[in-house]
């Protein structure tokens, strides 16, 4: 009998840990596999904690981490696997519904194919926000050309992983995961399923664009070389600043040197603070590293409520 771990990041799902309950068990009678719903609580501020605990008493297959604030999804994942490493492969899956559990039993026919690896993403991005859309193909543009290891555009956490690429995710010690790159970074023979964009029935998402533009930024300094090519750009801007006021300058064309002269200093200053900026930001990712403070930090768990 393998043990199967499917992990549920949660955050503010009050309306949907029910609902994805009763549609999840609809998946999970494939023979041979003992399956373990793993919920983890992200800190949320509504009822999704007080469901969970009288959803454990009721169903001993249910379990529950709660985190004591909100840490973020990536390291809501992260504590799924370390919880879940000893199982002999997870599923991780969204709590909104927007992610059909009703793909888990094609991913276990590949799983027993043996791949080690079964991913899914969008087909489309049809019935997405056109602007988070244009966004995100952008991103994985400019990600995947500066990346040794590049991602599926669209490609999503749902996946199932075995027990040696969830011991693979755990040997990395960075505190601050973009998971999709890791997962793609550590290899093994991988599968992809393709669904389409199914919107959301309840709530809304926590994913704000000044969130997602941290995440992506995230994925891009610790998988990708792009922000090497900051200061090159910077180098090349005040090259032609510095040529253009030295034009003026030969010309002798005076009103109009003094207003461009006046413009190339701000927009050079500006630059320089930009690089400065970019260099204390990394500085500081490199001292969040440093301090290796806990990703995540538990509050509570199914075991204590069952107690």
């Amino acid at each position: 009998m393998k043990k199967m771990t499917i992990i549920i990041p949660a955050y503010n799902e009050e309306q949907n840990v029910l609902p994805f309950y009763e549609e999840v068990h609809k998946y999970l009678k494939a023979p041979g596999y003992d399956f373990t719903l793993l919920y983890v609580n992200d800190g949320s501020k509504d009822q999704t904690l007080a469901i969970l605990r009288e959803l454990a008493k009721k169903d001993p297959k249910v379990q529950y981490l709660s985190f004591s604030r909100n840490f973020g999804k990536e390291s809501a994942m992260h504590a799924g696997l370390i919880h879940a490493k000893e199982s002999d492969a997870v599923i991780i899956i969204d709590c909104d519904l927007q992610q059909p559990p009703s793909l888990i039993p094609e991913m276990l026919k590949y799983y027993e194919e043996g791949y080690k690896i079964v991913y899914t993403k969008g087909a489309t991005r049809k019935g997405e926000p056109k602007l988070r859309t244009f966004f995100a193909n952008r991103f994985y543009r400019l990600y995947n050309a500066h990346a040794d290891m590049p991602l599926d555009n669209g490609a999503k956490d749902f996946q199932l992983l075995d027990r040696v690429v969830v011991e693979a995710f755990l040997s990395l010690k960075d505190n601050y995961r973009f998971v999709k790159g890791i997962f793609s970074w550590v290899g093994y023979q991988r599968k992809c399923l393709e669904y389409d964009f199914i919107p959301r029935a309840h709530g809304k998402s926590s994913w704000s664009f000044k969130s997602l533009l941290k995440y992506a930024f995230n994925g891009m300094n610790q998988f990708s070389t792009i922000l090497m090519l900051v200061p090159v750009l910077v180098m090349m801007v005040s090259l032609i600043l510095v040529a253009s006021d030295a034009l003026l300058l030969v010309f002798q064309v005076f009103t109009l040197s003094e207003f461009l002269l006046g413009l190339f200093v701000g927009i050079a200053v500006f630059l320089a603070g930009f690089l400065g900026y970019a260099a204390f930001y990394l500085m500081y990712q490199i001292r969040r590293q440093a301090l290796d403070r806990p990703i995540y930090l538990i509050e509570e768990t199914s075991e204590d409520s069952r107690a």
